[in-house]
Protein backbone atom coordinates (compact mmCIF):
# COMPACT_ATOMS: atom_id res chain seq x y z
CA UNK A 1 0.00 0.00 0.00
CA UNK A 2 1.78 3.44 -1.44
CA UNK A 3 2.94 5.68 2.14
CA UNK A 4 0.31 8.34 0.95
CA UNK A 5 -2.66 6.45 1.20
CA UNK A 6 -1.85 4.88 4.26
CA UNK A 7 -0.89 7.61 5.99
CA UNK A 8 -4.66 9.06 4.67
CA UNK A 9 -6.26 6.39 6.16
CA UNK A 10 -4.86 6.20 9.28
CA UNK A 11 -6.00 10.10 9.65
CA UNK A 12 -9.48 9.10 8.51
CA UNK A 13 -9.45 6.52 10.95
CA UNK A 14 -8.35 8.74 13.65
CA UNK A 15 -10.55 11.41 12.69
CA UNK A 16 -13.85 9.47 12.72
CA UNK A 17 -12.50 7.92 15.95
CA UNK A 18 -12.51 11.91 17.53
CA UNK A 19 -15.82 12.65 16.12
CA UNK A 20 -17.13 9.56 17.77
CA UNK A 21 -16.19 11.54 21.03
CA UNK A 22 -17.75 14.86 19.48
CA UNK A 23 -20.76 13.07 19.17
CA UNK A 24 -20.77 11.95 22.48
CA UNK A 25 -20.87 15.29 24.13
CA UNK A 26 -23.58 16.54 21.15
CA UNK A 27 -26.24 13.73 22.30
CA UNK A 28 -26.36 15.18 25.41
CA UNK A 29 -27.25 18.72 23.33
CA UNK A 30 -29.71 17.15 21.03
CA UNK A 31 -31.45 15.07 23.79
CA UNK A 32 -32.70 17.92 25.43
CA UNK A 33 -33.56 19.82 22.36
CA UNK A 34 -35.51 17.10 20.46
CA UNK A 35 -37.50 16.40 24.48
CA UNK A 36 -38.05 20.36 25.39
CA UNK A 37 -36.80 22.60 22.53
CA UNK A 38 -34.45 23.99 24.77
CA UNK A 39 -30.77 24.27 23.29
CA UNK A 40 -29.18 23.67 26.57
CA UNK A 41 -25.52 25.70 27.13
CA UNK A 42 -24.77 23.06 30.76
CA UNK A 43 -24.31 20.49 28.69
CA UNK A 44 -20.52 21.05 28.81
CA UNK A 45 -20.89 21.62 32.43
CA UNK A 46 -22.34 18.43 33.05
CA UNK A 47 -19.91 16.52 31.37
CA UNK A 48 -17.14 18.08 33.15
CA UNK A 49 -19.68 17.49 36.87
CA UNK A 50 -20.33 14.04 36.15
CA UNK A 51 -17.08 13.04 35.11
CA UNK A 52 -15.22 15.46 38.44
CA UNK A 53 -18.39 13.53 40.97
CA UNK A 54 -17.27 9.94 39.61
CA UNK A 55 -13.28 10.57 39.66
CA UNK A 56 -13.62 12.15 43.15
CA UNK A 57 -15.89 8.86 44.96
CA UNK A 58 -13.13 6.75 42.88
CA UNK A 59 -10.64 8.79 44.95
CA UNK A 60 -12.17 8.02 47.71
CA UNK A 61 -11.78 4.70 47.29
CA UNK A 62 -15.34 4.00 46.36
CA UNK A 63 -15.29 0.74 43.79
CA UNK A 64 -15.51 1.80 39.98
CA UNK A 65 -19.45 0.12 39.79
CA UNK A 66 -20.45 1.83 42.96
CA UNK A 67 -18.82 5.42 42.27
CA UNK A 68 -20.66 5.12 38.97
CA UNK A 69 -24.28 3.79 40.15
CA UNK A 70 -23.55 7.12 42.96
CA UNK A 71 -22.61 9.07 40.33
CA UNK A 72 -25.90 8.46 37.98
CA UNK A 73 -27.59 9.24 41.52
CA UNK A 74 -26.13 12.69 41.73
CA UNK A 75 -27.05 13.41 38.14
CA UNK A 76 -30.89 12.50 38.29
CA UNK A 77 -30.77 14.59 41.69
CA UNK A 78 -28.98 17.57 39.31
CA UNK A 79 -31.74 17.23 36.65
CA UNK A 80 -34.50 17.28 39.55
CA UNK A 81 -32.80 20.63 41.17
CA UNK A 82 -32.84 22.02 37.90
CA UNK A 83 -36.20 21.24 37.05
CA UNK A 84 -37.48 22.47 40.08
CA UNK A 85 -35.38 25.71 40.41
CA UNK A 86 -34.83 27.30 37.01
CA UNK A 87 -37.35 25.33 33.99
CA UNK A 88 -40.35 25.39 36.54
CA UNK A 89 -40.77 29.23 36.90
CA UNK A 90 -39.63 29.49 33.11
CA UNK A 91 -42.50 27.18 31.56
CA UNK A 92 -44.36 28.81 28.59
CA UNK A 93 -41.36 31.57 28.57
CA UNK A 94 -39.71 32.33 24.92
CA UNK A 95 -36.75 29.73 24.30
CA UNK A 96 -34.01 32.72 24.64
CA UNK A 97 -35.18 33.13 28.56
CA UNK A 98 -34.60 29.17 28.61
CA UNK A 99 -31.15 29.56 26.70
CA UNK A 100 -30.14 32.21 29.33
CA UNK A 101 -31.28 30.50 32.21
CA UNK A 102 -28.85 27.32 30.84
CA UNK A 103 -26.15 29.92 30.33
CA UNK A 104 -26.49 30.74 34.59
CA UNK A 105 -26.79 26.90 35.17
CA UNK A 106 -23.63 26.39 33.57
CA UNK A 107 -21.46 28.57 35.83
CA UNK A 108 -23.41 27.62 38.87
CA UNK A 109 -22.28 23.54 37.76
CA UNK A 110 -18.77 25.26 37.31
CA UNK A 111 -18.11 26.36 40.68
CA UNK A 112 -20.01 24.31 42.69
CA UNK A 113 -18.01 21.26 41.10
CA UNK A 114 -14.70 23.21 41.78
CA UNK A 115 -16.42 23.80 45.17
CA UNK A 116 -17.14 19.89 45.75
CA UNK A 117 -13.57 18.13 44.10
CA UNK A 118 -10.98 21.15 43.79
CA UNK A 119 -9.88 22.37 40.60
CA UNK A 120 -6.63 19.73 40.24
CA UNK A 121 -6.12 17.36 37.02
CA UNK A 122 -7.42 14.41 37.64
CA UNK A 123 -6.92 10.64 36.44
CA UNK A 124 -9.54 8.35 35.33
CA UNK A 125 -8.82 4.91 34.79
CA UNK A 126 -11.41 2.73 34.98
CA UNK A 127 -10.20 0.05 33.17
CA UNK A 128 -10.64 0.37 29.58
CA UNK A 129 -7.36 -1.15 27.45
CA UNK A 130 -5.71 1.53 25.21
CA UNK A 131 -2.91 -0.68 23.78
CA UNK A 132 -2.39 0.16 20.28
CA UNK A 133 -3.65 -2.47 17.66
CA UNK A 134 -3.11 -2.81 13.90
CA UNK A 135 -5.20 -3.93 10.97
CA UNK A 136 -3.12 -4.88 8.52
CA UNK A 137 -0.90 -2.02 7.98
CA UNK A 138 -3.26 0.37 9.78
CA UNK A 139 -2.64 1.83 13.84
CA UNK A 140 -5.70 1.84 16.11
CA UNK A 141 -5.70 2.83 19.55
CA UNK A 142 -8.42 0.08 21.63
CA UNK A 143 -9.54 2.70 23.45
CA UNK A 144 -10.99 4.66 20.28
CA UNK A 145 -12.68 1.40 19.41
CA UNK A 146 -14.74 0.74 23.06
CA UNK A 147 -15.55 4.49 22.62
CA UNK A 148 -16.98 3.59 18.91
CA UNK A 149 -19.06 1.36 20.23
CA UNK A 150 -20.42 2.84 23.19
CA UNK A 151 -21.55 5.31 21.10
CA UNK A 152 -23.41 3.51 18.67
CA UNK A 153 -25.09 1.04 21.81
CA UNK A 154 -26.16 5.00 23.42
CA UNK A 155 -27.81 5.81 19.90
CA UNK A 156 -29.33 2.48 19.35
CA UNK A 157 -30.87 2.94 22.77
CA UNK A 158 -32.02 6.35 22.74
CA UNK A 159 -33.06 6.29 18.92
CA UNK A 160 -35.37 3.44 20.57
CA UNK A 161 -36.48 4.98 23.46
CA UNK A 162 -38.05 8.53 21.72
CA UNK A 163 -39.58 6.77 18.74
CA UNK A 164 -40.53 3.64 20.42
CA UNK A 165 -41.99 4.14 23.67
CA UNK A 166 -44.64 6.19 25.32
CA UNK A 167 -42.36 8.23 27.66
CA UNK A 168 -40.50 9.44 24.49
CA UNK A 169 -43.32 10.27 22.51
CA UNK A 170 -44.54 12.47 25.56
CA UNK A 171 -41.46 13.60 25.03
CA UNK A 172 -41.41 14.86 21.32
CA UNK A 173 -45.05 16.24 22.56
CA UNK A 174 -43.44 18.50 25.00
CA UNK A 175 -40.98 19.89 22.43
CA UNK A 176 -43.76 20.55 19.95
CA UNK A 177 -45.81 22.82 22.82
CA UNK A 178 -45.52 22.76 26.07
CA UNK A 179 -48.76 24.31 26.18
CA UNK A 180 -51.06 21.45 24.40
CA UNK A 181 -49.06 18.94 25.56
CA UNK A 182 -50.03 19.95 29.40
CA UNK A 183 -53.40 19.83 28.01
CA UNK A 184 -53.67 15.99 27.20
CA UNK A 185 -52.29 15.54 30.51
CA UNK A 186 -48.72 15.18 29.91
CA UNK A 187 -46.69 15.99 33.03
CA UNK A 188 -44.18 18.76 31.83
CA UNK A 189 -42.54 18.99 35.00
CA UNK A 190 -42.01 14.59 35.62
CA UNK A 191 -41.06 14.77 31.72
CA UNK A 192 -38.21 17.96 31.78
CA UNK A 193 -37.12 16.16 34.70
CA UNK A 194 -36.67 12.79 33.09
CA UNK A 195 -35.00 14.35 29.76
CA UNK A 196 -32.19 15.74 31.92
CA UNK A 197 -31.56 12.72 33.97
CA UNK A 198 -31.42 10.99 30.44
CA UNK A 199 -29.11 13.80 29.73
CA UNK A 200 -26.79 13.35 32.61
CA UNK A 201 -26.19 9.73 32.38
CA UNK A 202 -25.38 10.94 28.53
CA UNK A 203 -23.03 13.54 30.17
CA UNK A 204 -21.28 10.60 32.43
CA UNK A 205 -20.80 8.45 29.74
CA UNK A 206 -18.95 11.49 27.99
CA UNK A 207 -17.18 12.51 30.81
CA UNK A 208 -15.76 9.20 31.40
CA UNK A 209 -14.26 8.60 27.68
CA UNK A 210 -13.30 12.48 27.65
CA UNK A 211 -12.00 12.04 31.74
CA UNK A 212 -10.21 8.91 30.10
CA UNK A 213 -8.42 10.12 27.39
CA UNK A 214 -7.29 13.78 27.95
CA UNK A 215 -7.55 13.67 32.35
CA UNK A 216 -10.48 15.04 34.17
CA UNK A 217 -10.20 18.92 33.93
CA UNK A 218 -11.72 22.15 33.78
CA UNK A 219 -10.74 22.66 30.17
CA UNK A 220 -13.76 19.69 29.36
CA UNK A 221 -16.06 22.24 29.32
CA UNK A 222 -14.43 23.83 25.68
CA UNK A 223 -15.42 20.18 24.67
CA UNK A 224 -18.78 21.78 24.26
CA UNK A 225 -17.90 23.98 21.44
CA UNK A 226 -16.67 21.30 19.66
CA UNK A 227 -19.83 19.80 19.91
CA UNK A 228 -21.70 22.67 18.67
CA UNK A 229 -20.20 22.26 14.57
CA UNK A 230 -21.73 18.93 15.44
CA UNK A 231 -25.11 19.47 15.89
CA UNK A 232 -25.41 22.34 12.84
CA UNK A 233 -23.85 19.63 10.55
CA UNK A 234 -26.05 16.44 11.62
CA UNK A 235 -29.20 18.47 12.93
CA UNK A 236 -30.72 19.66 16.48
CA UNK A 237 -33.39 17.34 16.70
CA UNK A 238 -31.35 13.65 15.00
CA UNK A 239 -29.92 11.46 17.34
CA UNK A 240 -28.20 9.86 14.33
CA UNK A 241 -27.60 13.01 12.99
CA UNK A 242 -25.05 13.74 16.01
CA UNK A 243 -22.91 10.63 15.52
CA UNK A 244 -23.07 10.95 11.52
CA UNK A 245 -22.18 14.85 12.12
CA UNK A 246 -19.34 14.19 14.44
CA UNK A 247 -17.65 11.45 11.88
CA UNK A 248 -17.82 13.88 9.08
CA UNK A 249 -16.53 16.40 11.21
CA UNK A 250 -13.71 14.22 13.20
CA UNK A 251 -12.58 13.14 9.68
CA UNK A 252 -12.63 15.81 7.62
CA UNK A 253 -10.59 18.08 9.86
CA UNK A 254 -8.13 15.58 10.57
CA UNK A 255 -7.66 15.40 6.69
CA UNK A 256 -7.78 18.64 5.79
CA UNK A 257 -4.94 19.34 8.62
CA UNK A 258 -2.77 16.76 7.05
CA UNK A 259 -3.25 17.26 2.89
CA UNK A 260 -4.37 21.40 3.26
CA UNK A 261 -2.57 22.06 6.21
CA UNK A 262 0.78 22.14 4.82
CA UNK A 263 -0.20 25.16 2.63
CA UNK A 264 -1.96 26.98 5.30
CA UNK A 265 0.08 27.09 7.94
CA UNK A 266 -1.57 24.56 10.12
CA UNK A 267 -3.87 25.05 12.82
CA UNK A 268 -7.08 24.02 10.42
CA UNK A 269 -8.12 21.69 12.87
CA UNK A 270 -8.72 24.92 15.12
CA UNK A 271 -11.66 26.33 12.32
CA UNK A 272 -12.40 23.76 10.27
CA UNK A 273 -15.35 22.64 11.84
CA UNK A 274 -16.70 25.83 12.34
CA UNK A 275 -16.60 26.81 8.58
CA UNK A 276 -17.99 23.27 7.73
CA UNK A 277 -21.06 24.51 10.19
CA UNK A 278 -21.20 27.84 8.66
CA UNK A 279 -21.20 26.28 5.13
CA UNK A 280 -24.15 24.03 6.26
CA UNK A 281 -26.05 27.07 7.87
CA UNK A 282 -26.01 28.88 4.09
CA UNK A 283 -27.75 26.01 2.42
CA UNK A 284 -29.49 23.86 4.83
CA UNK A 285 -30.12 25.36 8.27
CA UNK A 286 -31.98 22.65 9.62
CA UNK A 287 -28.90 20.24 9.36
CA UNK A 288 -28.37 17.39 7.22
CA UNK A 289 -30.78 15.08 9.22
CA UNK A 290 -32.97 17.69 11.00
CA UNK A 291 -36.18 18.24 10.70
CA UNK A 292 -37.31 21.39 8.34
CA UNK A 293 -39.85 23.60 10.71
CA UNK A 294 -42.50 25.18 8.95
CA UNK A 295 -44.79 27.67 10.34
CA UNK A 296 -48.25 28.60 8.90
CA UNK A 297 -49.75 31.68 10.05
Amino acid sequence: MPDTLLFAMEAALNGLTAGIMYALVALGFVLIFKASGVFNFAQGAMVLFAALTLVGFMNMGVPVPLAIMITIAVMVALAYAVERAVLRPLVNQPPIILFMATIGVTFFIDGFGQTLWGSDVHTLDIGIPSKPLFFGDILVNSFDLVAAVVAGALVAVLAVFFQKTRIGRALRAVADDHQAAMSVGIPLRVIWVIVWSVAGLVALVAGIMWGSKLGVQFSLVLIALKALPVLILGGFTSIPGAIIGGLIIGAGEKLAEVFIGPFLAGAIEDWFAYMLAMLVLLFRPQGLFGEKIIERV
